[in-house]
């Protein structure tokens, strides 16, 4: 235990106990702590911008904010998470929740269950985009100059004898990606394998929520993809990201 980071701690929740702000001395009796090491801790805690001093006396400073933001980014998840397991259910099939950021393709969450199995990632889902259902519906999305650096960057490879390698049978299938309309992918990237993924636009971030299913329940497919279509677009798109 570090003694030092209690007393701050300490001396951080004495402040919450003053609304009007309190002195030194004031915060020193309520954390039970020598007046000394008290004026030590809050020049510290007010030059991190945890605390700042008006008239003599400390209130919270603008830092705190970022652990309540914190705090609220993990409820966020939590709630995403729970959407997510929800979806999975209703469904029938495994759920995932992918970003295109940084020129490359990176799955945030995925929701799966016994029954619900999710895809083996057998080959990096990065460098694979054109092959599976989430990297067709984010490469969709993007400018055909963005489609093309990805693709030199990545250049297509046979996965499956499904999989579409040349590079402008690839444009051509990102090109005809609609804003609203699911992806569909038959073991393209797997065999065995069949999934589906809505495209997620807001503002400058693209996002996708996909689906997945195996091969002896194809027939689902176009119908859980609608489902996910429908969901997803009941979904407040600064919730979903």
């Amino acid at each position: 235990m570090i003694a030092s980071v209690q007393r701050a701690l300490r001396l951080l929740e004495a402040v919450g106990g003053f609304l009007q702000g309190a002195t030194a001395k004031q915060l020193a009796r309520a954390a039970g702590l020598p007046l000394g090491t008290t004026y030590h801790l809050l020049r510290t805690l007010t030059h991190e911008g945890y605390l700042r001093r008006a008239d003599g006396k400390f209130y919270y400073g603008h830092s705190v904010g970022g652990i309540s933001r914190a705090d609220d980014l993990q409820s966020g998840r939590s709630d995403l998470r729970t959407r997510m397991e929800r979806l999975r259910d209703e469904l029938g099939a495994a759920v995932y929740l992918a970003v295109y950021e940084e020129g490359e393709v990176r799955v945030v969450d995925i929701a799966s269950g016994p029954s619900q199995p999710a895809v083996e990632v057998w080959a990096d889902l990065r460098s694979t985009a054109h092959a599976h259902a989430i990297g067709q519906c984010l490469l969709g999305q993007l400018s055909e100059a963005d489609r093309r650096d990805h693709l030199l960057r990545h250049p297509p490879v046979g996965l499956t004898p499904s999989t579409v390698v040349r590079e402008s049978a690839v444009l051509r299938v990102l090109a005809a990606v609609g804003p609203a309309e699911p992806v569909i992918e038959r073991q393209q990237y797997a065999l065995g394998t069949v999934c589906a993924a809505v495209p997620i636009t807001v503002g400058a971030v693209v996002a996708t929520m996909a689906l997945s299913l195996p091969l002896e329940q194809a027939d689902r497919l176009r119908a859980a993809a609608e489902l996910l279509r429908v969901k997803v677009g009941a979904m407040s798109p600064s919730f979903v990201l």
